[in-house]
């Protein structure tokens, strides 16, 4: 398993935290956030048991959902559901995404 995997489900706790809070406000928010989060840890996993191409659908569909974590709580921020978020989950959001970013984007030349 990628070692990646193991900060996804870090981040999965995170997510579920915030997704708490802003269930207060918004229950749709914080479903759409639990299943984006859902998403990216099950793709992540499902494409380290894949190959090639279906590796990287698998991952490019994990991306896709982190950003969509991070939207959805950059979304509850803007509509004051939700205050500040601890600097370190925001860095392993953004460490997430990057790394998926790599592993879909790579040049395979």
């Amino acid at each position: 398993m990628l070692r990646i995997y193991e900060v996804v489900l870090t981040m999965a706790g995170d997510a579920a935290g915030i997704a708490e809070q802003i269930e207060r406000r918004d229950s749709d928010l914080a479903r759409q956030l639990r299943r984006a989060m859902h998403s990216v840890a099950l793709n992540v996993a499902e494409g380290a048991g894949n190959t090639a191409g279906h590796k990287r659908q698998r991952y490019q569909t994990a991306l896709g959902s982190a950003r969509e974590v991070l939207a959805c709580i950059q979304v509850a921020q803007a509509m004051r559901y939700i205050g500040s978020v601890h600097p370190k989950v925001l860095d392993r959001m953004d460490h997430v995404i990057a790394t998926l970013g790599r592993l879909v984007y790579r040049r395979t030349s």
